[in-house]
């Protein structure tokens, strides 16, 4: 029994339990909504390889760390460039709605996050 569960150990720990292995690798969602409201301005979001998330908000680009496993969402501090634009009110929002987030939810070209409390992130995938 030890024996077989030394063998295994190493195959469960290299195991992708990610939104990238869920659905996230290869696509850029695009934010439709937050809280039932249109996004006024254009943010993505992606997740470029295991544990990480980056995009583009409405004025800057992001990276931060992907802490939880799928399909629970714990964003890492996010590291944001410095520019300026007319749309820094909504790029605020976006980034405090996205360190709220606690679940992550990927059906087809959709990715949906959540939080206990009931406030909702949902994006769309962006044609290829």
């Amino acid at each position: 029994m030890f024996q077989a569960l030394c063998v295994l150990l190493p195959t469960l720990a290299a195991c992708d339990e990610s939104v990238w292995a869920y659905g996230g690798a290869d696509a850029t969602f695009v934010l439709a909504e937050i809280d039932g409201a249109p996004f006024p301005a254009r943010a993505t979001l992606t997740f470029p390889a295991p544990g990480e998330l980056a995009g583009e908000g409405p004025c800057n680009l992001y990276n931060a760390a992907q802490l939880a496993p799928y399909p629970w969402f714990e964003a890492g501090p996010i590291a944001a460039s410095r520019r300026a634009c007319p749309d820094l009110g909504a790029e605020a929002a976006y980034f405090e709605a996205l360190a709220a987030m606690e679940f992550a939810e990927v059906l087809g070209g959709v990715l949906i996050l959540s939080t206990s409390s009931g406030r909702e992130m949902v994006f769309t995938a962006a044609p290829d």
